[in-house]
């Protein structure tokens, strides 16, 4: 296929796919109903395995290619976007990738629901938080938008798969006083995977924390611990 006409090619392949009864199903999980989180984003319906075959498809697409499909209302093409845009990162070094963080950073106004962020921020940022983490998750953090902060918590889901766990610690106790429970289940998840590489790390965020942190947070920080200490650790006050 020619390069420059992939992005049509996918809202073509993705529309033919279109399935309305799972699509009305699925939209609540994904808060595109009035007045959730997702309200206005047009959802086709296609399970995730068949959107990352049409992303494998077009795993050649240029990266403005990316960003025409980012830009759209249909999720399934910003899926398809993130999806093809981790592709080219996996298989690029250097500058090419740093294309694409660059690209990923300056459209995540369009990343902007919890299955694109978690399909594309501990990926696309790997490198970017692995060289300087303050810099990158900082910002984030203090962002008004929920999906800035839960990029910036899933992007250090790639330093703990390497040993490193400060700064998923340090960014979960920036993110305490959170109110979105979207952040809530991204901070609770990561401490997860923290206490999955060294569980006594999590043991002493629990220690300082437990009494103050959202319980949705806490159960999914504990999902991994014996029974008796996650019953002790929920009514830690």
């Amino acid at each position: 296929m020619v390069v420059g006409g992939h992005a049509a090619a996918v809202r073509d392949e993705l529309e033919a796919l279109r399935d309305n009864k799972r699509a009305a199903f699925i939209a609540p999980y994904l808060g595109a109903v009035t007045g959730g989180y997702g309200e206005g984003d047009v959802i086709l319906g296609m399970p995730v395995p068949a959107q990352r075959k049409v992303a494998g498809a077009h795993r050649d697409a240029s990266l403005a290619d990316c960003a025409e499909l980012l830009r759209s209302a249909v999720h399934e093409h910003r899926f398809v976007a993130l999806a093809i845009m981790r592709y080219r990162f996996e298989r690029s070094h250097g500058p090419e990738r740093e294309e694409i963080t660059d690209l990923y950073l300056s459209q995540r106004a369009h990343v902007n629901n919890w299955d694109l962020v978690d399909a594309s921020a501990p990926y696309l940022l790997a490198d970017r938080v692995r060289r300087a983490p303050r810099k990158l998750i900082d910002p984030l953090l203090r962002s008004s938008v929920v999906w800035d902060r839960r990029i910036g918590m899933l992007s250090t889901f790639s330093l703990i798969k390497a040993g490193e766990l400060t700064e998923t610690v340090r960014a979960a106790e920036k993110l305490l006083d959170d109110e979105h429970d979207l952040i809530h289940k991204a901070t609770g998840w990561m401490l997860r995977e923290v206490g999955k590489r060294d569980v006594e790390v999590l043991r002493a965020f629990l220690e300082a924390h437990a009494a103050e942190m959202p319980r949705t947070a806490l159960r999914y920080a504990i999902e991994r611990l014996p029974k008796e200490e996650r019953a002790r650790w929920m009514t830690a006050s």
